[in-house]
């Protein structure tokens, strides 16, 4: 019988992965069980492993004195231990204490005080094999349990692949794990998500908790990690570590927004996330079912970095407040409503991207509160902004300064804007109206012009002919280089109609 125990622990340490000493430990106990059965059993016994592999029971005899200090010691632990739960639950205990069920501290037992006998039965019988069985069974649960708990502990936060194996209660749907069956809550699935049985899913270790039935695994498919461990699986470049993720914002079943950074020069962050003709991304896409993901270039430049994150919304100027961490982002009028998004989508998630406060405003909006503001008070000699305040059709501002007294310049046009005349120092003859009409022609050709331009750097941009960087310092220079040129035309313009014979 022992041989064939002993061959049954070496299998299921080869299947299980269950040391041998954890269960020749449970085997030794379940034998003592069994043993204090047995008729005429001594009180005080245990059982060894001897050298030939075979089980010995051996009887222990102690001093009688020392052996009632340690019963009335280990009597008294007991009792406090039932007290101690009592104020825990306020549920009082009815628990019988018996002398046989104590545990000593046979650490006060010195060696030699010890009388040891060989206590073997003849044969422990049907019953004390059963019992011996029922107990190793028991043990090799509680160490499989243990062994699966201290497995999936250690992977909180990593992403797993499941099959749906219930799914009929959206409450609560199992994933098979393969070892253990996780739960997906409802508080943790993403609206709109169908979960049919049968089919794979990836999803977030967020909590494990131990039951009596084994590790209890939570999963979330809502959690930002699930973007950026997919992320990893389709791009190298993320993996290799020459491109990372520096932040997610995610309203899940929605829309995305993610952070880029390359750290090898020539690797575009974007264009590598996005992957040929966007391969890359739709297989994320595919997989969070159809979730919208924004990819930005991380900038360490605050209002860049806000600007970028507004996208797909073009965006006109941002002014940081670095003590209030506040952004106010101007975009044109045609662009307010993508850059705020359905319900402050797009806003909110920029927000979170970025980690500043994200005030949007319209060029008009922005126009009249910085000329309200550049201008009003008792003392109106102090002006923080020159700059006419008129929209051009393209979306861009006008370059012209402001007339004195006024926030627009001299084009009737931007005057008419305030609903306000020309000023009085103007001359109101033929000579005037043919400046200003020249002027405003000068103005609208620079302003098409500009308008030209950005689209062609925009389209290169999106083919890839250009990096984002690259477009965004191309786009500025092209409007200081048409600030310029609308200066030198205007004044070239006014020059030629004051020298007309008329003027």
């Amino acid at each position: 019988m022992t041989a064939e125990i002993m061959e049954g622990i070496r299998t299921i340490e080869r299947e299980k992965g269950i040391e041998a000493g954890t269960l020749v430990a449970a085997l030794e106990d379940a034998l003592l069980a069994a043993y204090k059965k047995t008729p005429g059993a001594s009180r005080h016994a245990e059982v060894i492993l001897d050298e030939e592999g075979d089980f010995r029971v051996f009887s222990i005899e102690i001093p009688a004195d020392l052996e009632e200090r340690l019963v009335d010691e280990a009597r008294e632990a007991a009792i406090d231990e039932l007290e101690r739960i009592e104020e825990e639950t306020g549920e009082r205990q009815h628990t019988l204490i018996s002398d046989a069920d104590l545990e000593l501290d046979w650490a006060q037992v010195p060696e030699e005080l010890m009388v040891r006998a060989d206590a073997t039965p003849e044969g422990f019988g049907r019953i004390a094999a059963m019992t011996a069985k029922q107990v190793i069974q028991q043990r090799i649960r509680e160490a499989e349990r243990m062994m699966m708990y201290d497995e999936y502990i250690d992977r909180q936060g990593e992403v797993v692949t499941g099959i749906v194996q219930q799914a009929g209660d959206r409450n609560n749907v199992l994933v098979d794990l393969g070892r253990v069956e996780a739960l997906l809550p409802r508080s943790e699935q993403v609206d709109g998500e169908r979960y049919e049985q049968g089919s794979r899913i990836k999803a977030v270790i967020t909590e494990v908790r131990s039951g009596t039935k084994g590790p209890q695994v939570i999963l979330s498919r809502r959690d930002p990690e699930l973007i950026k461990t997919l992320f990893e699986l389709e791009v190298p470049e993320i993996a290799d570590g020459l491109v990372e993720i520096r932040g997610v914002a995610r309203e899940p079943g929605y829309r995305s927004k993610i952070a880029v950074e390359s750290h090898t020069q020539g690797v575009d962050p974007v264009g590598a996330c996005v992957g040929p003709r966007g391969s890359r991304v739709r297989m994320v896409v595919s997989e969070l079912r159809g979730e919208k993901i924004d990819i930005i270039p991380w900038n360490s430049e605050p209002a860049r970095f806000v600007a970028k994150a507004l996208s797909p919304a073009r965006v006109r100027e941002v002014y940081i407040d670095d003590d209030t961490r506040e952004a106010t982002v101007v975009v044109p009028d045609d662009q307010l409503a993508l850059a705020i998004g359905k319900e402050g989508l797009n806003a909110r998630l920029a927000a979170r991207l970025t980690g500043w406060k994200v005030d949007i405003q319209s060029d008009t909006e922005f126009a009249k509160a910085e000329a309200e503001a550049a201008y009003a008070g008792e003392d109106d000699t102090q002006e923080f902004s020159g700059r006419c305040a008129a929209m051009l059709t393209n979306g861009k501002r006008c370059p012209n300064a402001a007339l004195p007294g006024s926030h627009y310049c001299g084009v009737p046009a931007h005057q008419e804007l305030h609903g306000t005349a020309p000023p009085a120092e103007l001359p109101e003859d033929d000579a005037a109206d043919e400046i200003d009409e020249a002027v405003a022609e000068v103005i609208t050709e620079v302003a098409e012009a500009e308008a030209v331009l950005d689209a062609i750097v925009e389209d290169a941009v999106a083919a890839g002919q250009l990096s984002v960087e690259e477009g965004v310092a191309l786009e500025e220079a092209i409007e200081h280089a048409a600030a310029e040129v609308a200066d030198e035309e205007i004044a070239a313009a006014v020059a030629e109609e004051e020298e007309s014979p008329d003027a």
